[in-house]
């Protein structure tokens, strides 16, 4: 099949020329500023971005990795402590634990979400253990109360990992400020992205909000005074303004993707050897991702592509089975819900300028090759 022919994956390019102009725009405008760091676009970027998320503080930095990063050392996670992490999800996940000093120690997911389950939270528990850190996975929130009920009862702290996230609710209200701190990525292929690297983390706790600022700022509030040792962390005046541009369009953006995976979940209901993603009650996705599961997943994956169907793993490696932790020595068999999830996912076209022949050619192909 010819590839102008093809379902992409994600169409970025078609994603940003929808704004070609205004993003040139908002690039003139920060040109002509004359200020290019921690300026007028990220402050007000910060303050469009809380008043979204339903938070009191955003703190933009340079990517959703160092946003994890900041966050466990702004709720005072550090070099000995243990944090209860899915062990199903993107590998920043967990790096951003080792990277203060801790350990991440694995809780299995509920396989129909593939979000944590908080029923498992009390067997992973130890002296150790200073904070929880669930991942709202593929835009669809984890069960956030009986999380945070566990944690108060616990005196943990509460880490969201929304990099899927943008507008995402649970229980009606936007992710933003449910647990202690939220850490966001706007990677470009994010529900929000930037044309480059980005991230921020929300809060309700000003306390919190203040240690970030300095945090990533080389651990300063006054040019050359470093009151700690932090990073150079900080959202570029660059990237605040594109993000400025795009956030308005996020809102429309969701309800498309919603629209595709309502029409994926109807048109694929008949196909058994494939297992769809449930929507838990008092949970409203953004569908970043709609992943999928088949038992033969890389034939299937294959068959598609012969149809110009683009489809991507998220993700072909768990964590623990990742050369880089080796040494938590988590053999093959410990985490079998993470080990079945990562031989079985598959993620369909999603994206907010998809057409719906495109999501009818998706729907076919799989009627025909599934």
């Amino acid at each position: 099949m010819a590839e102008q022919d093809a379902v992409p994956f994600l169409d970025l390019r078609a994603v940003q020329l929808r704004q070609r102009e205004t993003l040139h725009a908002a690039l003139d405008r920060v040109l002509d500023s004359g200020w290019y760091i921690l300026g007028p676009e990220t402050s007000d970027f910060e303050a469009e971005f809380a008043d979204f998320c339903g938070a009191r503080h955003a703190v933009g930095v340079a990517s959703g990795l160092d946003a994890l990063v900041l966050a466990l050392r702004a709720c005072g996670v550090g070099p000995g402590d243990e944090v209860l992490v899915p062990s199903h999800t993107f590998i920043a996940t967990w790096l951003a634990v080792t990277q203060v000093g801790a350990r991440p120690v694995p809780v299995e997911p509920r396989p129909a979400c593939a979000t944590l389950d908080p029923d498992r939270l009390a067997e992973a528990l130890t002296p150790r253990t200073r904070a929880v850190l669930p991942v709202h996975l593929y835009g669809q929130p984890a069960d956030l109360d009986p999380i945070l009920a566990f944690a108060r009862r616990h005196g943990l702290r509460v880490i969201e990992d929304a990099a899927q996230a943008h507008g995402a609710r649970y229980q009606g209200r936007r992710i933003g400020a449910h647990g202690d701190a939220v850490a966001w990525s706007f990677y470009p292929g994010k529900n929000l992205g930037a044309l480059g690297d980005g991230g921020a983390v929300t809060t309700d706790n000003p306390d919190v909000a203040e240690r970030l600022r300095l945090l990533r700022n080389y651990g300063s509030r006054v040019k050359y005074h470093h009151e700690e040792a932090g990073l150079n962390s900080r959202l570029d005046e660059v990237q605040a303004a594109f993000l400025r541009t795009k956030l308005p369009l996020l809102e429309a953006d969701n309800r498309r993707r919603r629209a595709i995976a309502a029409t994926y979940l109807a048109g694929l209901a008949d196909c058994p050897r494939l297992t769809l993603p449930t929507v838990r009650a008092g949970v409203e996705p953004v569908w970043h991702l709609f992943v999928l599961r088949h038992p033969q997943r890389d034939a299937l994956a294959a068959r598609l592509a012969k149809r110009g169907i683009h489809t991507v793993i998220h993700y072909p490696v768990a964590p623990h089975r990742q050369p880089a932790y080796a040494s938590l020595g988590l053999a093959t068999g410990s985490l079998p819900i993470a080990e079945a999830l990562q031989d079985q996912v598959l993620s369909l076209p999603i994206g907010p300028t998809m057409d719906d022949t495109q999501v009818q050619r998706v729907i076919a192909a799989l009627q025909d090759c599934a």
